[in-house]
């Protein structure tokens, strides 16, 4: 499936993945205000966000990075830097597993590299919360503009705690390209992969920002600015 995308300036690609619930044009705001100037900024909206469609959330991820395939394709761009968080970092992740031959560099954030002892609790807690969206008019509205009605599918999507591939995110080891590991400070169960992936490959580099969590891109978007454009040029060098 190609997925409804914006794509702004010239030069290098580079694909920002947006996080739950969010769309290309909604979230990594500040990132493609910097790079539009020297790098092809594309921006999908993933499968039943935004204005790209989704007839069912099964099989989520693979079938995203797919259509990020498809979509690349369609562009005819022949490889790509791919930056993502959380949602969006799943999505590249599994994308740069399954196609490599498309992904020069990439860079992840707002993840959990192994699963913690508490998931069960944590997801609750989660779901719970996603759950009172729906009870919250002025959410509701704002994503039903966003989104449509089928932003709803999500809600329900993490209720399963099986939903999170631990399965991908507890090894870097199969990936051929650089990599850079951003992570906020904030988040013990995040920042486990700070030991764990730099061991499992030498392509592998890690920053921690301070003073941030989970949205690191939102929360200290000049670091991750300075810090995502070094590595784009330290990987070009």
């Amino acid at each position: 499936m190609i997925l409804h995308t914006e794509v702004l300036g010239d030069g290098e690609p580079l694909v920002f993945l947006h996080t739950g619930l969010q769309t290309g044009l909604t979230d990594f705001e500040q990132q493609r205000e910097y790079f539009r100037s020297k790098k092809q900024v594309i921006l999908p909206d993933l499968r039943g966000q935004g204005k790209s469609t989704a007839d069912d959330l099964n099989d989520y991820f693979r079938k995203s990075a797919a259509d990020l395939a498809d979509t690349l394709t369609s562009l005819q761009v022949e490889s790509a830097h791919i930056v993502g968080c959380s949602f969006g970092a799943l999505v590249g992740l599994i994308f740069a597993k399954e196609f490599p031959e498309f992904v020069r560099t990439l860079t992840i954030s707002g993840i959990i590299p192994e699963k913690p002892a508490n998931w069960e609790e944590m997801n609750a807690e989660e779901a719970e919360f996603r759950n009172q969206l729906l009870a919250d008019k002025e959410a509701v509205a704002h994503f039903n503009q966003l989104h449509g009605e089928g932003w709803k599918q999500f809600i329900q999507l993490g209720g399963d705690s099986g939903w999170y591939p631990f399965d991908e995110t507890n090894s870097l080891e199969t990936l051929k390209m650089p990599v850079l590991f951003m992570v906020g400070e904030g988040l013990t169960h995040e920042v486990n992969g700070v030991t764990l992936y730099p061991q499992q490959s030498e392509l592998v580099h890690v920053a921690v920002i301070p003073f941030a969590s989970h949205l690191v891109h939102t929360q200290q978007p000049e670091i991750y600015n300075k810090v995502l454009e070094r590595f784009l040029l330290e990987e070009k060098a």
